[in-house]
């Protein structure tokens, strides 16, 4: 697990290096926490619809971040393959204001059983649609992600199932552009803005969690959280024409979590 997210966060380093200058901004920590409502239900054999509500809390609990709502259709192909598709609509809190977003995803889970283990390899690729105004140089609309996940589960207890995951998530269309810094100047020069094709690691997450069936139709889910957030920070002018900064933010945000979940 050490070694895993260890590789994880050189790996997310790799991009900052790779870019032309950029500051690295202090290390930001913040404690978060989410709750959530979950209904399952069976549609068919192997065909199964999630409805969920999440509500998360930031700024070390001291406001809301975001309310969310989703549905999702999952199918298990056979034993060691399931696919499914998703939307979630969440309604997220900013520095300045409430901000709606849209976001659709599909992913495929490979798995593999070992006596009372189970590993799984996770991979999604999800699409989040900004419907506010926003400088278009600096961000995108459809922002177009892959979240890969590893997670390791033992199945041995009938009623408590630990897991721990290791997840990647990378940012797959990004601004991009070229400019010069001039030390002297202390300001950036012969700023091109390149379009959306940037791809970077931006995010490491790693989790210790339990699944517990209370009843054969009600469940907890707790978990905590911890995620390394790396992310670029451009600052450029809305006619496009110069850049004004460009720094790496990142962040360490552990959070604690509590799923209900009524299976019908």
């Amino acid at each position: 697990m050490k070694k895993l997210l260890y590789l994880a966060v050189l790996l997310l380093a790799l991009p900052a290096g790779a870019a032309a200058q950029g500051t690295l901004e202090p290390l930001e920590t913040d404690f978060r926490t989410r709750t959530s409502l979950a209904l399952e239900y069976a549609v068919a054999p192997g065909l199964d619809l999630e409805m969920k509500y999440e509500l998360r809390t930031q700024d070390n609990l001291s406001r809301i971040d975001r309310h969310q709502a989703g549905l999702a259709l999952t199918y298990k192909f056979n034993e060691w393959l399931k696919g499914g598709v998703g939307y979630t609509f969440f309604y997220r809190q900013t520095s300045s204001a409430w901000e709606p977003r849209h976001r659709a995803d599909a992913h495929l889970t490979f798995s593999h059983r070992f006596g009372d283990w189970n590993l799984a390899l996770r991979e999604m690729l999800r699409l989040t649609h900004r419907a506010d105004e926003f400088n278009r140089f600096q961000s995108v609309r459809n922002s177009l992600m892959l979240k890969s996940r590893l997670k390791l589960a033992y199945k041995g207890w009938y009623a408590f199932e630990p897991y721990a995951f290791v997840e990647l998530r990378n940012t797959l269309n990004d601004p991009s552009f070229s400019a010069t810094w001039n030390p002297t100047a202390m300001a950036y020069s012969d700023y091109q803005f390149l379009g959306y094709r940037s791809v970077y690691v931006n995010r490491v997450r790693g989790s210790l969690g339990a699944e517990w069936s209370l009843s054969p139709r009600h469940a907890l889910d707790l978990y905590v959280l911890v995620d390394y957030n790396r992310e670029r920070d451009i600052d450029a002018n809305k006619a496009g024409t110069k850049l004004k900064s460009f720094t790496w933010r990142q962040s360490l945000v552990p959070a604690l979590g509590i799923g209900y979940i009524f299976s019908f």
